[in-house]
């Protein structure tokens, strides 16, 4: 391994949502954050170096996306994931959950319903729900650690009044990597009852076994036709902060639909370090996602076995991909409002807590992995003691 991710980075005093706030979100002190989902990794050497080119230019006016940067994507794409996308597709957002909100306005109406399939990344109710629109779960069924879809279920919901289903791919929390033939399935409903697929992709790099995530739009023309898909560098290099994101829009009355839903917000324009930071992560960063995938593996199989040895009641699920681990923890007996109490009182460790992802989300934890080898030990052994005082 080329890179080192052992050495552990503060963070704090760095205006960092995960560390430095942490205290006031979550009301207690000295606490081990593993909860939002950035790396506590430095990112790619050649991302460094073109930030600190654009920073020593010294001038910051208002910034376009050249042809290096849309060229970085396209040729991403094509190595990554087998997908040929054109330069006219890629619209931009802030981040991928301002494209979802821009989505839900541009798309359907005050009243209208909006499926998800719970547990899934929070701000698919959120943005729904504050948008004046109805969210209708289509929960996953899980099995043996795996998630699934509930086809019977999710046509059985289905009505008029239903416009978008927002597909989490791969999936957030539970680290599904959905096969061509789930997707497939999904589509065919969807096409069948005229309903557009926003689908989340932004973890699709960060898959165990490369090749393996199938891009929605990827599957067919009338795929491509009927959805938008959401992608960032920003998982995949850690680059949150710097608010730079790709939405792949082929269907261009779509397309001009979301880019006038961006610009009545006003956020249509990049900063001044998104565009050089994706296009030299793109372009160089393949080595370090190796790396980082490999790291996490290992991090993931250190807490799988640790936990199955020493606090055999909480059982991490098997993950095809993300850094997250969803971790069961039904077996404590607690309550949703107990378990939460439990890691931040007795454990001291800072988790997103599994009620907040919907239904099926209750009695779990997410924790992120993104981070040192010993940090992710230390919270092991906090875990630990906390569980056995429990006996006590």
């Amino acid at each position: 391994m080329k890179h080192d991710f052992d050495t552990v980075i503060d963070r704090m005093k760095t205006s960092s949502v995960k560390w430095d706030g942490a205290e006031a979100l979550f009301g207690a002190k000295d606490l081990l954050p593993l909860w939002v989902a950035d790396m506590d990794f430095k990112v790619p050497e050649a991302v460094s170096k073109a930030v600190e080119a654009k920073a020593a230019h010294g001038i910051f006016g208002y910034t376009t996306r050249d042809d290096g940067y849309y060229d970085s994507i396209i040729s991403w794409m094509k190595t990554r994931h087998n997908w040929t996308v054109e330069r006219e597709w890629i619209c931009h957002s802030p981040g991928v959950v301002t494209a979802l909100s821009l989505a839900v306005q541009a798309f359907t109406e005050p009243g209208d319903k909006v499926i998800v399939q719970p547990p899934v990344y929070y701000p698919f109710m959120s943005t729904t729900e504050n948008n004046g629109r109805e969210v209708v779960f289509n929960p996953l069924k899980e099995q043996d650690g795996r998630y699934s879809m509930d086809f019977d279920d999710l046509r059985a919901k289905i009505d008029g009044s239903v416009k978008l289903l927002m597909l989490c791919n791969p999936h957030n929390p539970g680290g599904t990597v959905w096969t061509k033939e789930d997707l497939q399935t999904l589509g065919e409903i969807c096409l069948e009852h005229g309903i557009l697929v926003i689908s989340d992709e932004i973890h699709s790099d960060l898959v165990f076994e490369q090749g393996s995530h199938v891009p929605f739009a990827s599957i067919s023309d009338e795929f491509a036709d009927s959805s938008i898909t959401c992608t960032a560098p920003s998982k995949t290099f850690n680059l949150a902060g710097l608010q730079t994101s790709n939405i792949i829009i082929p269907n261009a009355g779509l397309r001009a639909a979301f880019e006038k839903e961006t610009a009545r917000n006003s956020i249509g324009m990049p900063n001044s370090f998104g565009p050089v930071a994706t296009e030299a992560a793109y372009t160089e960063g393949g080595d370090w996602l190796a790396d980082v995938l490999d790291y996490v593996k290992g991090n993931v199989e250190f807490i799988t076995g640790y936990f199955k040895e020493h606090v055999p009641a909480l059982k991490v699920l098997p993950l095809e991909a993300t850094y997250l681990a969803w971790i069961d923890c039904r077996e404590l007996g607690m309550s949703p409002e107990e378990l939460e109490s439990f890691f931040l009182t007795e454990a001291h460790v800072a988790l997103n807590q599994g009620k907040a992802f919907g239904p099926g989300g209750e009695g779990f934890v997410r924790m992120n992995l993104a981070c040192s080898r010993s940090v992710v030990e230390k919270a092991a052994r906090q875990i630990e003691e906390a569980v056995a005082g429990l006996d006590q």
